[in-house]
């Protein structure tokens, strides 16, 4: 078998804060994704007006593209078709999948929170989800403690019987850090999100991605060699 960590890819998947100044936040942007490897970004602005929004995407979306980033909007599908985002992620509570699908055509990505179900994430990939997510795998500030107790804590073994028994992309999220994420890699998640340990970071934004895109690299490693000795 390679040695090749990328024949068993994991990518980091970016999530803003959940209010910004667009102005301001564009370099702080701009130095996260000149720390590595960013697969995704996401535009997360809650209990923000939609105007507001609107002019975030505009200045935030022609970074994404030109760093090669997929740009997806949180929850809001008609401003995505409007604003013309690579995509949009959904939640439980929002519109329905089907529903986004037929509005933003087959070729937007779609993905969606599952938290600890497999049967939500199986009802997703049915019904054409991109990816998944799952979590919160540990404490997180971005979700009030009653949402964490309504969908619980997914457990490792999620992202293993996953990404063994399907091909739709998982992401694990929530409280994610450069020196936790470690055991969901080797379980086989195919994106690790994160929001606070980057935009925290004491070293700043592009010092938290090249963080986590070493640790992606390391457990890559460690998630190989366990595969390679079931073979």
């Amino acid at each position: 078998m390679s040695n090749d960590p990328n024949d068993f890819p994991c990518r980091f998947y970016l999530i803003s804060p959940m209010q910004i100044d667009a102005s301001a936040f564009a370099d702080q942007l701009r130095a996260a994704f000149s720390g590595g490897d960013v697969g995704a970004f996401q535009l997360r602005l809650k209990e923000t007006p939609r105007e507001k929004i609107a002019e975030a995407v505009r200045v935030l979306q022609p970074i994404c593209r030109e760093f090669g980033v997929a740009f997806l909007l949180n929850d809001d599908v008609m401003l995505a078709k409007e604003l013309n985002t690579d995509g949009v992620h959904l939640g439980q509570e929002d519109m329905s999948l089907k529903q986004a699908r037929d509005l933003l055509g087959e070729e937007k990505v779609i993905g969606i929170s599952c938290h600890d179900s497999s049967h939500m994430a199986m009802e997703a990939g049915d019904n054409g989800a991109d990816y998944v997510a799952f979590g919160a795998f540990y404490p997180t500030a971005s979700k009030s403690a009653e949402k964490l107790a309504k969908y619980g804590t997914p457990s490792n073994d999620l992202i293993t019987w996953w990404s063994t028994y399907t091909v739709v992309p998982c992401v694990a999220i929530g409280g994610m850090t450069p020196q936790n994420c470690a055991p969901q890699i080797e379980a086989g998640a195919d994106f690790i999100a994160a929001i606070n340990a980057v935009w925290t970071h004491p070293e700043g934004a592009g010092a938290a991605v090249k963080a986590f895109n070493d640790a992606i690299k390391k457990a890559l490693h460690a998630r190989k060699e366990k595969l390679a000795e079931t073979v």
